[in-house]
């Protein structure tokens, strides 16, 4: 079974109607990044940060998988596919998505505001607890932090990502602009016989479509139609 690998960022969750980051209007423009998505931000005004995430998550709870979302989840009848994704919401996991490899962290997920990464701390939210407060403890007796690589911090996962990278038959990068690194340098790593498709509607820094770079100017969930059509040539 073909080994297909795709890498997602926030175009994928914009099409569930999730605000983006980066673009106009996006919510690095109405909340900084350095104020939100930090460890120095966190240490300055944790109930700010707290709140902010405490709001993605129930902006998350209004929106269902988009139908790119689920044609991947499909494609696992055909294809042993690998979704790495910088998204921090869980909608490959609800579209049915069973190997998802977060670089960024979870927003469903909160952990030790003194060690994020040890796994003792990591927990799923229960819907009951997605509002989280001040003075809510880890099992270390910290504050709880959300799941979240911030700016600054490592990747931990990076390493997996890789490893998946490396083995893939194909390769997919859907909605992201290629600017955030580590997970840009992914394309690094993908064996050199290896295809590798770009869905995104605008440009994308860096791609130069021929050989074995292939650009769909499509939104998600027509690019991933479009793919699949490719695929089956």
């Amino acid at each position: 079974m073909k080994k297909v690998v795709v890498l997602t960022g926030a175009g994928m969750s914009a099409e569930s109607g999730l605000s983006t980051f980066r673009d106009s209007g996006g919510l690095w423009d109405r909340y900084p990044v350095e104020d939100v998505a930090t460890p120095e931000g966190y240490a300055r005004n944790p109930e700010l940060v707290t709140r902010f995430y405490n709001e993605r998550r129930h902006q998350l709870e209004e929106v269902r998988p988009c139908r790119g979302h689920e044609l991947l989840a499909a494609m696992e009848r055909d294809y042993d596919v690998t979704i790495v994704t910088q998204n921090v919401d869980n909608l490959h996991e609800r579209a049915g998505s069973t190997k998802v490899i977060h670089l960024h962290g979870e927003l469903m997920k909160v952990t030790s505001s003194r060690e994020p990464n040890n796994p003792k701390y990591i927990r799923e939210l229960k819907p009951e607890e997605w509002e989280v407060k001040m003075g809510d403890r880890a099992a270390d007796g910290s504050q709880l932090r959300p799941f979240i690589v911030w700016f600054g911090e490592p990747v931990p996962m990076i390493e997996k990502a890789i490893e998946v990278a490396e083995q893939a038959d194909v390769f997919v990068v859907i909605g992201t602009s290629l600017n955030v690194y580590p997970a840009a340098g992914l394309l690094n790593y993908v064996p050199p016989k290896a295809p590798i498709y770009v869905i995104d509607p605008k440009p994308v820094a860096g791609i130069h479509p021929g050989g074995r770079v292939y650009h769909l100017m499509k939104g998600a969930s027509e690019g991933v139609e479009e793919l699949l059509a490719l695929l089956k040539k």
